[in-house]
């Protein structure tokens, strides 16, 4: 049967635990990732003595299989007696080449290791099926926000020699896109801002990362949920002179605003069921962060039941709305979103859809 293939994040913090084989495969979507883990493989493959004379490099685009296949066979005169043949953006290599690789995973050379570095590796074809039972294969996809703030934990601990706490590392899971080499960079600037304990503090984080676009997109969120109209619209003017798109916009602020709709309908569950609500443990339980849960509470409050239940639909209609179902103009369609958020709680009276 088949292996499942492991996770980068897994596979880099305990590379010894899956040593390479004969053919490995890293494949997804965040580059940073397959980066490292290439690297990781090298490492395990060749060490680090002499390694670059066993190392060869293929562009995918333009390798051939007969010269890959010829490296693999061959035994390195210096560096050890194994060799890495790696093919970087393996794509096409692979359409090329499907049944060849295929027939070379079932017979490898004992003296080489072939590394392809791909976008995707369909789980429904034989090549994937083949290298997952007999080599390795590291998923680079992007992880969910949960085992990402996990990562960046350690990541700063091991590579950046510093402590991150995991309040700060949602943190920064919120501010900056979930690509892993922002993340990296970033927190490579918070390790050097970190004093003599090496502790990277959350307001370190509020203050350094992503700049005056992150803190004037979360300064507009929350006038409009605090009720100032006036203040929200001031921001979004900014961002948008600056450059900003109204599709990356919405997608900032929307994680937001789900967290306060699931949250609303966690209250509204337990009201069905008889229970007294709690409001906090409601906002806990939609993922606010402990460091915002007051706040965030006082905002909950102030939008209310029926305009919290429309948050899922608010926020579907303004992306549908921002990918060409509307003739309406990408910035009223913001500005929309925002009156809506900003308006007095209207107790009797359905809020303006």
């Amino acid at each position: 049967m088949a292996d499942k293939p492991i996770t980068a994040i897994d596979y880099l913090a305990q590379p010894a635990k899956h040593p390479p084989k004969a053919v490995c495969a890293v494949f997804g979507d965040d580059l940073f990732l397959r980066r490292q883990a290439l690297l990781c493989l090298r490492s395990a493959v060749l060490g680090d003595d002499d390694g670059d004379f066993s190392l060869s490099t293929f562009d995918g685009r333009a390798a051939l299989f007969r010269d890959v296949h010829e490296v693999l066979s061959t035994v390195a005169m210096f560096g050890g007696d194994r060799r890495l043949a790696v093919v970087e953006e393996a794509d096409e290599f692979v359409r090329r080449y499907r049944p060849q690789l295929e027939d070379y995973v079932a017979r490898p050379s004992r003296s080489g290791v072939l590394a392809l570095d791909v976008d995707a590796l369909p789980s429904n074809t034989r090549l994937y099926k083949s290298i997952a039972a007999e080599g390795l294969l590291i998923d680079c996809g992007t992880p969910p926000p949960a085992k990402l703030a996990k990562w960046l934990v350690q990541w700063a601990k091991q590579h950046h020699c510093a402590e991150l706490s995991q309040a700060g590392a949602e943190l920064l899971v919120e501010l900056v896109e979930p690509k892993l080499g922002l993340l990296d960079q970033e927190l490579a600037k918070l390790a050097l801002l970190a004093g003599d304990d090496r502790r990277i503090a959350v307001e370190s984080i509020r203050r350094s990362v992503g700049g005056w676009r992150a803190k004037t997109t979360w300064e507009m969120l929350d006038a409009a949920l605090d009720g100032h109209l006036p203040e929200a619209m001031t921001q979004l003017d900014r961002l948008l002179a600056s450059g900003e798109q109204p599709i990356g916009l919405l997608g900032q602020i929307s994680a937001s605003l789900r967290r306060l709709a699931a949250a609303t309908r966690l209250v509204i569950q337990a009201e069905s069921a008889g229970r007294r609500p709690n409001v906090r443990q409601s906002l806990e339980q939609a993922g606010v962060r402990s460091f915002v849960l007051q706040k965030t509470e006082g905002q909950l409050r102030r939008l209310g039941r029926r305009r919290g239940e429309q948050l899922y639909r608010w926020l579907l209609q303004a992306d549908l709305d921002l990918k060409g179902d509307s003739a309406m103009p990408a910035r009223l369609v913001l500005e929309r979103l925002i009156v809506r958020l900003a308006e007095k709680k209207a107790p009797g009276r359905e809020p303006a859809r």
